[in-house]
């Protein structure tokens, strides 16, 4: 399969995606994913099938590019006043909404659509811009931070491997455990 070329930043090109997105998200609440084919979205989203295929490569392409883009934060964490409830409240969000109905699906849209991690590294840097966010939130205020890394992977990488290998039991109490596990701090 040849790469797909990059898409021009608006015009014609946004539009498409656009409308092609959209046609993807309503379809899914009324017919249900399974039942999504590639011409019934091209109908919808008012462009050709070739159109899709040509920027997206089949049906599987698709749904993981509308679930990157599902799995973008809207918004900045929120400021709680220190590092230890700021990155605690990000991390309960972060799990809730990964380890929701439509997290999953997002999550395994993301990685089945994603023959060369391409996809996987998207997801990775939203939620490394997050905590970029927290830490430097909390160094200005001159606390000590660890480094994004270290938080990737002590506090990410186990929700991420829970949820799509362990989903039993994942909870607030959870994401609590591992930022104060991170932190050093009582639970």
């Amino acid at each position: 399969m040849s790469p797909r070329p990059m898409a021009r930043p608006g015009g014609r090109s946004a539009r498409v995606q656009e409308s092609v997105h959209t046609a993807v998200r309503e379809l899914t609440t009324e017919v249900g994913r399974d039942a999504l084919t590639v011409p019934m979205v091209a109908a919808r989203a008012g462009v050709t099938p070739s159109t899709v295929y040509r920027r997206w490569g089949d049906l599987q392409e698709l749904l993981s590019d509308v679930a990157v883009e599902r799995l973008r934060p809207d918004t900045a964490p929120e400021d709680h006043g220190d590092l230890h409830a700021d990155l605690t409240a990000w991390a309960e969000q972060f799990l809730d909404e990964m380890a929701s109905p439509p997290g999953r699906a997002y999550i395994r849209d993301a990685l089945l659509g994603d023959p060369d991690g391409t996809n996987a590294g998207r997801c990775s840097a939203y939620a490394a811009e997050q905590v970029d966010v927290v830490l430097a939130r909390a160094a200005g205020r001159g606390e000590a931070v660890p480094d994004t890394e270290t938080v990737v992977d002590r506090v990410v990488a186990p929700i991420m491997y829970r949820i799509l290998f362990r989903p039993g039991r994942l909870d607030d109490a959870y994401a609590r455990r591992l930022v104060a596990g991170l932190l050093g701090a009582p639970e």
